[in-house]
């Protein structure tokens, strides 16, 4: 019987070790570190050693507090680790945001497939993973040569948990350029480029790759027969719950470094490559329209990463005057990826109040995902942006529909942890969020809308 799982949790900004309640469906006990870029080596990359001396100090100190039943993995996308015959790194794990990837673009534009064949959009720097794989194999090719398997970035830990190399289909589905979501398979990409038998084999999300290695129970004090599940990509770790549990139509909106809106039973739209706006793929294989942009590192340029203390008057105050940020503070990516930021009617306004129309700025931009992708229905909130009552308000007027902020720190956690559940659900859980019936607050949305289409 499972009862608590630790969930391994790589974000772009945080690493985090959580540890969820199967039967409350809560996380009990959190251990979080900065995720750092190392900038030594041939580019930047993650710095995968210190963050595994990170996991094991975490599992053994949960462990101690409580038994430990299972280990599932979630982390960011726009990741693949290139391993070679002893499981040790071939290359350093890239770091997506190095723009030394785009040396290679216009090679690369020219052999990979179409976005009617992928439904990913050309993104900069590193964020196709195939992008990042054609530099790899074009500047390093001796250490490329020396790679035995490709991992996703989830499956590289369960790697080094199980010394079982595997897939799976929501990281290979995420932008990168290597999986084809209606036809369940790798592109033509792949095909080309002579990278499938490097492809580890494709598992399942919830899949038991097996007991920890005999040194991780030693280290960690784990029992040695601790199963370790599949893993996934964080983004679909928030939207599994509700999944399983809700009824289309229905939106989930995971906030972290990046913004990532998810449309399940929306309306039928055309996807817009240039929007940045893709088709993921869901954890039980299904395509899911998709859209996303960084809110959180805009959040923290925008802020330093602080709150800032605002009241009511506040809100009225920017309402009135339409205080607007238009986009786009972080640049490439996004429904603006080429405009550049700007304030309007906003030069006087006191530093709560520009905090105030960042958040609004935040909301509309995630209405705009969510229109871009024919979101319909409640749309669900997770990770930290579900904290912020502006957000939700402005949310809920903007998309005319109700937003429900979760409860849960982050929602990754606890879809990950989903995975070593048998068939259980989760009720969305949150704060509901109406539409406000004060019509500054549409009158708001439109005004912005106007100042961007202008």
């Amino acid at each position: 019987m499972i009862g608590h799982v630790a969930v391994i949790d790589i974000g772009k900004t945080n690493a985090k070790v959580a540890l969820v309640d199967l039967e409350r469906m809560a996380e009990t006990a959190l251990r979080r570190t900065a995720n750092a870029v190392a900038k030594d080596g041939p580019y930047p990359h993650h710095d995968v050693e210190r963050l595994w001396a990170f996991i094991m100090d975490s599992l053994a100190e949960l462990n101690r507090e409580q038994r430990i039943d299972a280990v599932s993995i979630t982390t960011h996308g726009a990741t693949a680790v290139l391993v070679d015959a002893e499981g040790g790194l071939a290359l350093p794990v890239i770091d997506y945001e190095f723009a030394g990837v785009d040396e290679l673009a216009q090679d690369y534009d020219a052999v990979r497939p179409p976005f009617a064949e992928t439904g990913t959009p050309r993104l900069p720097a590193g964020l196709n993973i195939g992008a990042q794989l054609f530099f790899q194999q074009r500047r390093f090719s001796s250490e490329f040569g020396s790679a035995a398997a490709i991992l996703m970035y989830p499956q590289y830990w369960a790697l080094r948990l199980t010394g079982v190399a595997a897939n799976e289909v929501t990281s290979l589905g995420c932008h990168t350029d290597l999986w084809n979501p209606w036809r369940a398979d790798y592109t033509s990409l792949v095909e080309k480029m002579g990278w499938r038998r490097l492809m580890a084999p494709v598992r399942p999300a919830k899949e038991r790759l097996g007991p920890i290695l005999p040194a991780i129970a030693q280290r960690t004090g784990l029992d040695p027969q601790t199963p370790v599940f599949c893993g996934l990509h964080d983004s679909n770790a928030s939207l599994l719950p509700h999944l399983l549990s809700d009824a289309p139509p229905f939106c989930v909106v995971s906030t972290g470094t990046w913004v990532v809106s998810m449309a399940v039973g929306g309306r039928k739209v055309e996807l817009d490559a240039a929007r940045d706006t893709l088709v993921n793929v869901n954890a039980l294989g299904d395509p899911v329209p998709s859209a996303r942009f960084m809110g959180g590192r805009e959040f923290s340029l925008l802020t330093d990463g602080q709150p800032v203390d605002w009241n009511e008057e506040d809100v009225a105050a920017v309402l009135a005057q339409k205080g607007l940020l238009l986009p786009s503070t972080q640049q490439g990516s996004g429904p603006f990826p080429h405009r550049a930021a700007r304030w309007v009617n906003a030069e006087a306004l006191p530093p709560s109040q520009r905090f105030v129309a960042i958040s609004f700025y935040l909301a509309l931009m995630t209405a705009t995902c969510l229109e871009l992708i024919g979101g319909d229905g409640p749309t669900t909130v997770e990770g930290p942006f579900a904290q912020s009552r502006l957000f939700i308000r402005m949310l809920a007027a903007a998309t005319g529909r109700r937003v429900i902020a979760s409860e849960t720190s982050t929602g990754t956690s606890i879809g990950a942890a989903l995975l070593a559940s048998d068939g259980a659900t989760v009720m969305s859980k949150g704060e509901r969020t109406e539409p406000p019936t004060d019509p500054a607050w549409s009158d708001y949305a439109r005004a912005w809308r106007q100042a961007v289409d202008a």
